[in-house]
């Protein structure tokens, strides 16, 4: 049986500690390409490049760096330069993915942009609390047994999943959670001076909705969220 073909992407930039570590995570299932934005392009969303010419870089074996966006990471590979992908993977992303951050989320964008294109794809976003330190060895361990029952699973057409992990203390065994995305809006403040406004909200606390993937995460557990393109 021909190796499973799987290509990783994300928004923090190719030299990100979320991509090493979804490398890591990847490795045990097929063969690896990456495709990478060359900068990070977090809060990016779905935005793709029309306009100018995109170069792309190779840094390693089977691993590139694009002048572009996350979605346009996805676009090159998938249909220029490894047409033979069989399923993509975004992340590691530093912070998590919740709710309405799904809409501006590069992370998501280039899994959603994967769904369109007619393949299957799972973005991977790692809470982030403050009063404890990120260990991505940590993180590679929860994703590991969600990862591969998604990737050995039966997929809809032009499905894509949304994976947010929990941020737990080292001996803590987090429940999965398969849930909807919280709907609520985010913790939307600024601070005026003048004509300059500054945002202020605050990601802790924001709005959720009891049962839906922000609650959930908050509780400490890992989500999983099934979406269409």
């Amino acid at each position: 049986m021909a190796r499973m073909q799987i290509l990783l992407t994300n928004d923090d930039g190719w030299d990100a500690p979320g991509l090493a570590a979804l490398k890591e995570l990847a490795a045990p299932f097929g063969d690896i390409h990456t495709v990478a934005p060359r900068d990070p392009h977090s809060y990016a969303g779905h935005r793709v490049t029309t306009d100018v010419p995109l170069t792309l870089i190779e840094t390693g074996p089977r691993e590139y760096h694009l002048s572009g966006t996350p979605a346009d990471c996805v676009r090159v590979a998938l249909t220029s330069l490894l047409p033979r992908i069989d399923f993509v993977l975004s992340g590691i992303n530093r912070g998590g993915n919740l709710g309405a951050d799904i809409h501006s989320s590069g992370t998501v964008a280039a899994a959603r942009e994967a769904a369109l294109l007619g393949r299957h794809a799972l973005a991977i976003s790692q809470y982030v609390r403050r009063d404890l330190p990120l260990n991505w060895s940590q993180s590679v361990r929860l994703a590991l047994p969600v990862v591969e029952r998604i990737l050995k699973g039966d997929r809809e057409p032009r499905g894509y999943w949304n994976l947010n992990l929990p941020h737990v203390d080292a001996d803590a065994t987090p429940d999965t959670c398969h849930c909807e995305p919280d709907s609520q809006p985010l913790d939307v403040q600024f601070e005026r001076t003048g004509n300059s406004f500054r945002y202020t909200g605050t990601y802790a606390t924001r709005p959720r909705t009891s049962g839906c993937d922000v609650d959930c995460c908050f509780q400490g557990a890992i989500t999983v969220s099934l979406l269409r393109a």
